[in-house]
C-alpha cells in the first residue's frame, strides 16, 4: 500500500480487512467519503475514521466496453456504479454479476483483490 497517501491510508487498510472506512469530522461529526483533508461543513482539519455498513443504492452507472488498462482487459464489459451511501456520501465501484444496474438498486459493498492483489470495491445487489 505504499502508493496510497496519508489521507486514504485508513480507507485502504479497511478495504484490506473487507470493510468500508470513511472519515468523520471530529469537530462537527459530518461524515465524508472520498477521503479529504478538510471538512466541507465546518472547514475543520480534525478527522476520525469510522467503519460504515457499506449499504446503499445505485445512483448512476456506466458500462465499460473498452479496457484502458491491461489489468482489466479480460473483464470487459463490466458495470461501474455510483452508489448513494446516505449522509451525502457516494462511492464508486464495480457491480457484481449477474445483477443488472437500475436506479435505486439496493447494494452492499465488498472488496475483492485486483490483478496485483490490492482490494477493489465491488457492490453486490441485496434484497
Amino acid at each position: 500500500m505504499s502508493d496510497h497517501d496519508e489521507l486514504s491510508a485508513a480507507y485502504w487498510a479497511g478495504a484490506a480487512r473487507g470493510v468500508l472506512v470513511v472519515q468523520r469530522c471530529a469537530s462537527c461529526g459530518t461524515p465524508r467519503h472520498y477521503p479529504r483533508a478538510l471538512c466541507a461543513n465546518c472547514y475543520s482539519f480534525d478527522v476520525e475514521h469510522v467503519e460504515h455498513p457499506g449499504r446503499g443504492s445505485v445512483y448512476s452507472w456506466t458500462v465499460a466496453h473498452q479496457a484502458f488498462s491491461p489489468d482489466v482487459a479480460g473483464d470487459v464489459p463490466y458495470v461501474l456504479v455510483t452508489v448513494d451511501l446516505g449522509d451525502g456520501m457516494r462511492a464508486l465501484g464495480r457491480l457484481a454479476a449477474p445483477a443488472q444496474p437500475a436506479m435505486g438498486l439496493p447494494v452492499q459493498i465488498g472488496f475483492e483483490p485486483d490483478a496485483a492483489g490490492a482490494p477493489r470495491p465491488v457492490f453486490t445487489a441485496t434484497d
